[in-house]
């Protein structure tokens, strides 16, 4: 097969271990640089052009597309469907996901356990919603944030105040979440391929840090998780349409809750926490299902 990975630095973890992978069970591998493809949208022969060349003749995409570039890069994407060429990772699943409003709202929906959150754009009822997700302590997020940054913790209400009215006159959107006391720096990365969970582990924040991510200095080991754990991740996966997907759960008195559902998720964390060979374990499912045209959200936005 002749396989493309969608990355700007193919130095990076993931994608080597993406292209070793791919190279080792004998398929053809590109990495392309998604900002430096351009399109030709037409009607009767879209194509993508990529240093002064056509690419043509690709079985299947994995889209590695970072969230500052998810407006262009998810563009490419979708050319490549339009092409009918299969995508590990849709171009509208991405899309949901990286919402992370939206992605709580599809999540909601369908009865997944969230943190409760709120979501309002005027801080002259600041009050109400602070009330709303129990009062302090409690986490202030940055709609646009990635690996920890942009999420803060206000410890008492009148920080909280204070947090949510700066952000909101930077004319930033954020979300206000309860703050979960008893899984406090610590939270579950279960890592699914097609559906099913094939690594989790557990994350651990620096001390007195409340952010778990790995970015952030953050340790990582293997977890064995319940039942409702892999359900809940299972489901939260398929809401979002992702074939490929992190699921980071928080353990809470109530059950597992879903903090986020990521479209690029990262390798290297996950493989050296649990020694399993992950990245073969998607181009195994990408050679049992690359078909040419197949796109299960064609048509649905």
């Amino acid at each position: 097969m002749k396989i493309g990975i969608l990355s700007r630095n193919p130095q990076l973890y993931s994608t080597r271990r993406l292209a070793e992978a791919a190279e080792l069970r004998g398929h053809e591998v590109f990495v392309i640089d998604t900002l430096k493809c351009y399109m030709n949208i037409s009607s009767d022969h879209p194509s993508i052009h990529y240093q002064g060349e056509t690419l043509e003749g690709f079985d299947a995409i994995i889209p590695r597309i970072g969230a500052s570039i998810t407006f262009y890069g998810t563009a490419v994407v979708r050319q490549f469907e339009m092409m009918g060429v299969y995508s590990v990772n849709e171009s509208v699943a991405i899309t949901r996901s990286r919402d992370k409003l939206r992605s709580l709202q599809l999540l909601s929906r369908k009865g997944i356990g969230l943190p409760t959150t709120g979501f309002a754009h005027s801080v002259k009822d600041t009050g109400d919603l602070i009330k709303m997700v129990d009062g302090a302590p409690l986490v202030v997020k940055l709609l646009e944030g990635t690996q920890g940054i942009g999420v803060v913790l206000a410890e008492t209400r009148k920080a909280a105040e204070s947090l949510i009215e700066a952000f909101r006159g930077l004319d930033v959107n954020i979300l206000v979440q309860k703050f979960v006391k008893e899984s406090a720096g610590v939270d579950i990365r279960c890592f699914l391929v097609g559906g099913k969970v094939v690594a989790a582990m557990m994350r651990k924040g620096e001390e007195g840090e409340f952010r778990s991510n790995l970015h952030r200095g953050g340790s990582a080991s293997l977890v064995k998780i319940t039942p409702a754990e892999r359900a809940t991740a299972v489901r939260a996966a398929n809401i979002m349409g992702l074939s490929v997907a992190g699921v980071d759960l928080l353990r809470s008195e109530k059950g597992p809750l879903v903090l986020e559902v990521n479209s690029s998720p990262g390798l290297r964390g996950i493989e050296s926490a649990t020694d399993k060979d992950v990245a073969g374990m998607i181009i195994e499912y990408i050679e049992k299902n690359a078909k040419h045209g197949k796109t299960r959200t064609k048509g649905k936005g």
